[in-house]
């Protein structure tokens, strides 16, 4: 596969998750964020995981690894701050990193 060809299916991965997210956000957040911002919060999260460490954390005998949700909300709005991106309430947040979580559970579950 090339290098094209994984753009373009990180492309379209990422179209799935964020439309995943917008019918996962309550009614209220619906048309909140642009499709701009969710990508930009999507790079967080997965900047976030790869900082953190959680990534090569072990799993418990389940086989989950434990993330605190509040750390990746933290992270986000303090980069969208520091990038000039803009300031958003952190429940507003919660609810793209859970709708996030939400959609890899549902590839597990297929």
């Amino acid at each position: 596969m090339s290098l094209e060809d994984d753009f373009l299916l990180s492309d379209a991965d990422d179209e799935k998750t964020i439309e995943f997210i917008k019918n996962y956000l309550p009614q209220e957040l619906k048309g909140k964020f642009s499709d701009d911002e969710f990508l930009y919060f999507l790079d967080l999260i997965d900047e976030y995981y790869v900082e953190s460490g959680i990534l090569d954390a072990e799993p418990d005998a389940e086989g989950f690894v434990d993330i605190d949700l509040d750390k990746v909300v933290d992270y986000i709005v303090k980069e969208a701050k520091k990038d000039e991106v803009g300031e958003y309430d952190p429940e507003d947040i919660l609810f793209v990193v859970q709708g996030e979580m939400e959609y890899g559970d549902s590839l597990e579950d297929e």
